[in-house]
C-alpha cells in the first residue's frame, strides 16, 4: 500500500498546497506520526497526477520560479474517502533502538548504562516540552469533528507516548541506581 499517497490526499483535502508547503506540513504536523523525504515526495505527486489523483497549476513567482499548486479531483477525493473507510489491523511493533540496547544493557558497565539512559531521558522531555507546547497552542474543541479536532487528538497521542517514554526512562534510571554491579 502505498501510505504516502494517502498522506498527501489527506493533505489536499483540506487545501490547495505546492509540494514546498507539503514538506513542511511533515515536518510540523505530520511528523509526530508520519514522515516523507523530499525524494519520495515528488515522485509520488507525478503518479498521483497521472493517476488522476490530484491536478496542479503551474505558476511563476519572482522573475523565473516556477511552482505548482495541487488539488485533489473528485477521483481523489474519492479514493481518500474509501481508504479512510477501512478498518486497520495492529502494525508490528516499532523498531526501536534504545530499547534494543537497554535489553542488552548487561553488556556494558552499569555507569554507562545510567549515562546513555540519562541522555535518552533529557532528550525525550525535551520532546514532550515541545509536543505539550503544541498542544498548548492547538485550538480547543469545538463541538464538531473537523481538522483541528482530528490534530488535537494526534498530538494529545504523541504526548501520552512521550509521557510514558519518560515514565519508563525514569522507571529504568531508578532500578538501574538500586542494582548492584556484577563483578
Amino acid at each position: 500500500m502505498r501510505t504516502l499517497k494517502y498522506a498527501i490526499l489527506g493533505m489536499l483535502s483540506r487545501r490547495e498546497l505546492t509540494g514546498y508547503d507539503m514538506m513542511k506540513e511533515f515536518d510540523r504536523g505530520l511528523a509526530n506520526f508520519w514522515y516523507a523525504s523530499h525524494s519520495q515526495l515528488y515522485p509520488e505527486l507525478n503518479r498521483l497526477a497521472g493517476e488522476g489523483l490530484i491536478q496542479y497549476e503551474t505558476s511563476i513567482k519572482g522573475e523565473s520560479l516556477e511552482r505548482k499548486v495541487y488539488r485533489i479531483t473528485p477521483d481523489g477525493m474519492a479514493d481518500l474517502r474509501q481508504w479512510l473507510e477501512q478498518d486497520e489491523p495492529l502494525p508490528p511493533t516499532p523498531k526501536d533502538v534504545f530499547r534494543l540496547r537497554m535489553y542488552f544493557g548487561d553488556n556494558i558497565s552499569r555507569s554507562r548504562l545510567l549515562e546513555l539512559t540519562r541522555a535518552q531521558l533529557e532528550r525525550r522531555r525535551q520532546k514532550l516540552a515541545f509536543l505539550q507546547n503544541s498542544l498548548d497552542h492547538t485550538e480547543p474543541y469545538t463541538g464538531h469533528f473537523d481538522s483541528a479536532t482530528g490534530d488535537r487528538l494526534v498530538l494529545e497521542g504523541a504526548v501520552m507516548r512521550e509521557s510514558a517514554m519518560v515514565q519508563w526512562l525514569e522507571h529504568c534510571i531508578e532500578t538501574l541506581e538500586h542494582c548492584e554491579s556484577e563483578g
